[in-house]
């Protein structure tokens, strides 16, 4: 047995410690700087569309983490100190945040409103009526603006990348436009007395639009999730007299109130739906593009029956 087993036992952690402080150096990954302009957008909707159009020369990254629900959100010291270090600010605009004006006060960075361009549709029931529905992204036509102007405020932030953020921009221009038309012709099978989208919130005007379908919900915006007997009232009794078959809720709220439509009418519940939020990268919405192709797949499978 050794004379002196603690020095023994030193001596072996240090070498330990430096194979394993060789190791990271050889591989370089962790430690190498990312020197790449940063784009901060407000939710994770935003980050996942400007990562098409940027690409590998801008790094994107999100202020608010998966799951979050974007329209009361509370800024924390962090988030400002992250802004504080950015190059650049995206937010939707069309009063989504309604807590960015004060935020971005705060910081001394360039922002961008991606929806700029949008024509807007307009709430039509309870305290916000006649304000803009703030949920553009939910129509991808709109998404192509967004794309234009993401494509626009990164060529002034880094001119250098200008030719890649408009290939970028027109590559993801198509895809999106497909989705549209799939939307399309996948809500075409939908019978027209059937033609409804009842939802939680109000967040599918756009999508609804551009599909054809007459939407309806129980409160206008998440900002006030409370929903007052009057709002179930009339939802129940819309869907009992257009005797719609499903009805659904978004992902970042409790759907309760929706179950009380479903105990009262009959209607299925078709499931859940996403709008303000992706979900993780294994999750069922990774992307924006898997978002409308999951939203619409659970829309037409409810309203045309083949949902359980």
């Amino acid at each position: 047995m050794p004379k002196n087993p603690r020095g023994t036992v030193r001596a072996a952690l240090t070498v330990l410690l430096a194979a394993v402080l060789g190791g990271c150096g050889a591989q370089g990954g962790a430690s190498e700087p990312d020197d790449r302009p940063v784009v901060l957008t407000t939710f994770t909707v935003l980050a996942d569309v400007a990562r098409n159009v940027a690409g590998d020369e801008l790094r994107v990254e999100s202020l608010t983490k998966v799951g979050a629900e974007i329209h009361g959100y509370e800024p924390t010291p962090g988030d400002v100190r992250r802004a504080s270090g950015a190059d650049l600010i995206l937010d939707n605009g069309l009063g989504l945040e309604a807590w960015f004006s004060r935020f971005v006060q705060t910081v001394d960075v360039p922002h961008v409103v991606v929806s700029e361009g949008v024509e807007p549709m307009s709430i039509t029931g309870d305290a916000y009526a006649g304000r803009p529905n703030p949920h553009a992204w939910m129509s991808p036509l709109n998404v192509q603006v967004y794309v234009d102007n993401m494509a626009e405020a990164f060529t002034a932030l880094a001119p250098e990348h200008a030719e890649v953020f408009a290939a970028n921009a027109e590559e993801y221009k198509e895809q999106l436009q497909q989705v549209q038309d799939d939307l399309v012709s996948a809500l075409a099978a939908v019978p027209p007395h059937q033609r409804a989208l009842v939802t939680c919130e109000g967040a599918f005007s756009y999508l609804a639009r551009d599909a054809g379908l007459t939407e309806r919900y129980i409160w206008p915006v998440n900002a006030e999730q409370q929903a007052t007997p009057q709002q179930i009232t009339s939802t129940i009794e819309f869907v009992r007299d257009n005797e719609v078959p499903a009805v659904f809720c978004e992902s970042t709220v409790s759907d309760r109130p929706m179950r009380q439509v479903v105990e009262a009418t009959g209607a299925a519940f078709g499931g859940q739906l996403y709008v303000d939020s992706l979900s993780e990268p294994d999750g069922p919405v990774p992307t924006y593009l898997d978002l409308i192709r999951h939203d619409v797949d659970t829309i037409v499978a409810g309203l045309t029956g083949s949902t359980s």
